[in-house]
């Protein structure tokens, strides 16, 4: 399945990239980076251009990635391809930083994760486990904002 939308999260160390968007749908949220996959792209190329264009960095290749699907209100199948990158803990990258889509900060993984942080896609702390853990393809299917099912290939 191809879907519309990319998002990646750029893991270094202990912490994990973040963008605070300040545009809908999730204004005002922590998340990865990632964006509309152009004409002629593959997830995959969509991605990296993405992080390319919002963070400077470059990325060949990712750890884990996953396809995320849901049953909207109206019943049709939507999804979105997650990727997880990995950078060495001595790359450089002065964070705070605003960028065109928001503020890009490296946020701590237990703070990502902790089950009374509001400031997060309530999706991430589900599937961003799995991602962390086990390296590979992943499949995660939810309904009405739950995880039915994960799946690795």
């Amino acid at each position: 399945m191809k879907f519309k939308y990319t998002v990646c999260f750029i893991k270094k160390g202990n912490k994990i990239l973040m963008l605070n968007r300040e545009k809908a749908p999730i204004m005002g949220l922590w998340n990865g980076v990632g964006g509309k996959i152009e004409n002629g792209e593959s997830p995959e190329e969509a991605a990296i251009r993405e992080v390319w264009e919002e963070t400077g960095i470059q990325l060949d290749s990712f750890v884990s990635q996953g396809v995320i699907t849901w049953e909207t209100p109206e019943g049709i199948v939507d999804g979105i391809h997650v990727f997880l990158g990995e950078l060495n803990r001595d790359f450089k990258n002065n964070t705070p930083q605003k960028i065109r889509e928001g503020i890009l900060d490296w946020k701590e993984i237990d703070w990502i994760l902790n089950p009374n942080n509001l400031g997060i896609p309530e999706k991430v702390p589900q599937y961003l486990p799995v991602l962390l853990k086990q390296k590979g393809h992943h499949f995660f299917t939810y309904k009405k904002g739950n995880m039915l099912h994960e799946k690795r290939l």
